[in-house]
C-alpha cells in the first residue's frame, strides 16, 4: 500500500478569514510545505487558477497538485450551470494532474459566516437526497469523463455534516462520487471517522487529516459557536496535537486497502500557529503512524 503526503495552504492562509496569514507570500507557503516534507499541496486563496501560471510556481517548489476546494452549489443552480461554474478550476486540475476536486454542497451553508452559529446550518431532507444525489452523480460523471474524481467533502456548517447524511448521500449517488474522509470534521460532528472509514471505504478517494483539541471543542459547543469562532479559538490542529488516535486511523485505511493523498489540513491562526512548525509536527506524525501501519510513503 502506497500513499503521498500533501498539505493544505489554509494553515498559512485562511480563505474564509483572510486576514488571518493575509501577509504571507505564496511563495513561504510553498517553500514551507516542501521543507516539511511534503510532496503535494491544494490549492487555496493565493494560488492562482490558471494552469500555465501555476504549474511553473508549483515546479520551482518540486511539489505536485493534489487537489482544492470547489464551493458547489447544485441546491441553486443545475448541472449545466454547475458545469459552467466549475470548469475553470477543472481545467486547471487537469492540466496539472490533480487527481481530484473537493466538491462541497455550501448552498446556505453556515461555515463561512462567523455571525452564524455552527447549528444553525442548513438541512437537507432525507427524502430530497434522491434528487440532490442524481444531481450529484451526473456532475461526477461529468468530471470523471474530463480525467479529475469528484472527492465530496462533508463538512460543518453545510448540508452534509453528520455521519448519517454521509450514509445518505453515499447510498444516493453513483460510483462516480468520491467521498474525502476528513477526521477533523467527523469528531466535531460528534461522529466515528474510523466508523465512517470502515463503511464507506471503496468510495474513499481522498483524505484530509485535522486533529481537534478536544477542551476547546467542549467550549464551542456549549457556547454554540460558529465554526469561524471555533477556528479562531483553535478547535483545529496538526495530527498528533490533538485527541484523535491518528494510529488507530491509519490502520483503519490500512483494512480499506486505501491508497492515494492524505493531506493535513488543519486551518489555524498563524501567528499562534507558526505555519512551519505545525506543518512539520503533523508530517512527521502521520510518517510514523502510517509506517506503523504498513504503508510505503512515496513521492
Amino acid at each position: 500500500m502506497a500513499i503521498r503526503l500533501g498539505v493544505a495552504p489554509i494553515g498559512w492562509s485562511n480563505s474564509d478569514l483572510p486576514y488571518l496569514g493575509g501577509d504571507i507570500p505564496l511563495e513561504t507557503c510553498l517553500a514551507e510545505s516542501r521543507e516539511a516534507g511534503f510532496s503535494g499541496t491544494e490549492t487555496g486563496v493565493k494560488f492562482p487558477m490558471d494552469a500555465e501560471v501555476l504549474g511553473p510556481i508549483l515546479a520551482r517548489h518540486e511539489l505536485k497538485l493534489v487537489s482544492g476546494w470547489f464551493s458547489g452549489e447544485l441546491l441553486t443552480y443545475s448541472v449545466e450551470q454547475e458545469k459552467e461554474r466549475i470548469e475553470q478550476q477543472l481545467a486547471t486540475f487537469k492540466a496539472l494532474g490533480a487527481p481530484v476536486i473537493v466538491y462541497a454542497e455550501t448552498t446556505g451553508t453556515a461555515q463561512a459566516k462567523q455571525d452564524t452559529p455552527v447549528s444553525r446550518r442548513p438541512r437537507l431532507a432525507e427524502e430530497d437526497f434522491p434528487a440532490y444525489g442524481r444531481k450529484l452523480t451526473e456532475l461526477a460523471e461529468h468530471l470523471a469523463q474530463r480525467g479529475v474524481a469528484m472527492a465530496y467533502h462533508h463538512h460543518m456548517g453545510t448540508v452534509i455534516e453528520r455521519a448519517h447524511e454521509v450514509d445518505l448521500l453515499m447510498a444516493n449517488t453513483g460510483e462516480a462520487v468520491g467521498l474525502l474522509l476528513d477526521t477533523g470534521h467527523l469528531t466535531y460532528a460528534g461522529d466515528d471517522p474510523l466508523a465512517v472509514t470502515l463503511r464507506h471505504g471503496r468510495r474513499i478517494n481522498h483524505v484530509h487529516c485535522k486533529d481537534i483539541r478536544a477542551e476547546i471543542l467542549d467550549q464551542c459547543r456549549t457556547a454554540d459557536s460558529s465554526f469561524l469562532d471555533a477556528v479562531l479559538e483553535g478547535v483545529f490542529t496538526v495530527p498528533g496535537d490533538g485527541c484523535i488516535d491518528f494510529a488507530a486511523f491509519a490502520r483503519a485505511l490500512a483494512e480499506i486497502d486505501y491508497e492515494g493523498w492524505v493531506v493535513v489540513e488543519a486551518e489555524q491562526d498563524p501567528v499562534k500557529a507558526p505555519p512551519l512548525e505545525y506543518a512539520r509536527m503533523g508530517h512527521d506524525h502521520l510518517v510514523r503512524v502510517f509506517t506503523e501501519a504498513g504503508f510505503t510513503i512515496v513521492e
